[in-house]
């Protein structure tokens, strides 16, 4: 693999580590302020959405992505979840296929982003330090 393709896997890497980061620590912090929330399914799935996506745009602004970039991935990250609720309220899925789907679904659409801006994201604009990094070195 050449150089890029390499950087280019990074990143869509880091994103999923900062989506579960994301996750993880957010849904940590709701768990104490809502102990229910695992009971409302919907809700729970797009509130789970919502932290994966604050994680990723979050290490995107840190990377020193333009906003541009970080909106575009973010609307990529949520749209799978609210496309599937149209199939939801007609009862056409269930809420776990909300769950499944839109999670899996958010993958590929943040890779059709990703190939969209494909030079971007494999170096050819190098966003690795951010303002906020650059300040704290």
């Amino acid at each position: 693999m050449n150089r890029s393709t390499l950087k280019f896997i990074g990143h869509y890497v880091e994103m999923v580590l900062a989506m579960f980061a994301g996750m993880g620590i957010l849904g940590g912090i709701w768990m104490v302020v809502w102990p229910g929330i695992h009971d409302h399914d919907v809700v729970h799935t797009l509130v789970m959405a919502a932290d994966m996506t604050i994680g990723m745009a979050g290490w995107m602004a840190f990377r020193g992505h333009p906003r541009q970039m970080i909106v575009e991935m973010s609307v990529a990250m949520v749209a799978p979840f609210v496309v599937l609720l149209a199939p939801l309220a007609a009862d056409w899925i269930s809420a776990g296929t909300l769950m499944m789907g839109g999670h899996t679904l958010m993958l590929v659409t943040m890779l059709a982003v990703m190939l969209y801006r494909r030079q971007d994201y494999s170096g050819g604009h190098d966003h690795h330090v951010a303002p906020v990094a650059e300040a704290v070195a």
